[in-house]
């Protein structure tokens, strides 16, 4: 009898272990489905590009209204260190959203490609992306190139990749052709 009771304690608990590795969804209320837990690091390269992708969607995406630009680029700023904020600063103190926005110039971007290295840690990332800055006159588009480090952080619902972009700089952003209107 102890040695069956023991069985059944062991079986049991094994049989316990495998099902804390399932999560069962409902899917509007109509049938159940099974979700299988994995390893988180499986998906950091894709969350990497991912934090990449959203942060240059953020940046570089603008409208010609003061409001917008202010709220994509805190957003943004969420995702870097003072790196990109720095760069923000140098754009405005040119005069870069003044004139998109006495301008009417609309600018968004198509990122083509992240490139990480995720064999040393801060991870180095390389963008590549095209610009259309978009006038009533004509569209301009251009090559955006450009580098940062990505450091490990604290998931939170202003970043939840959990990634930190740091050493933010833009190595080319050059005119590839103007489309007149």
């Amino acid at each position: 009898c102890t040695g069956i009771a023991g069985y059944a304690d062991w079986r049991s608990y094994s049989f316990a272990e495998q099902q804390r590795q399932k999560i069962y969804v409902l899917d509007n209320g109509k049938s159940l489905m099974l979700a299988l837990a994995q390893d988180a690091s499986i998906n950091r390269p894709v969350e990497a590009r991912e934090h990449v992708r959203l942060f240059h969607a953020l940046f570089f995406t603008l409208a010609p209204d003061k409001d917008a630009i202010e709220s994509n680029m805190k957003r943004a700023f969420n995702l870097a260190d003072k790196s990109a904020f720095d760069y923000y600063k140098d754009l405005s103190e040119k005069g870069y959203y003044n004139r998109i926005i006495s301008g009417n110039v609309q600018q968004r971007i198509e990122v083509d490609s992240v490139v990480c290295n995720f064999d040393n840690h801060p991870y180095a990332v390389r963008t590549y992306a095209k610009q259309f800055i978009i006038r009533s006159s004509n569209v301009t588009k251009r090559s955006l190139v450009t580098f940062c480090f990505l450091v490990n952080s604290v998931r939170s619902d202003n970043n939840p990749q959990g990634f930190n972009i740091e050493k933010f700089a833009v190595v080319e952003n050059k005119d590839i052709e103007v489309i007149q209107r």
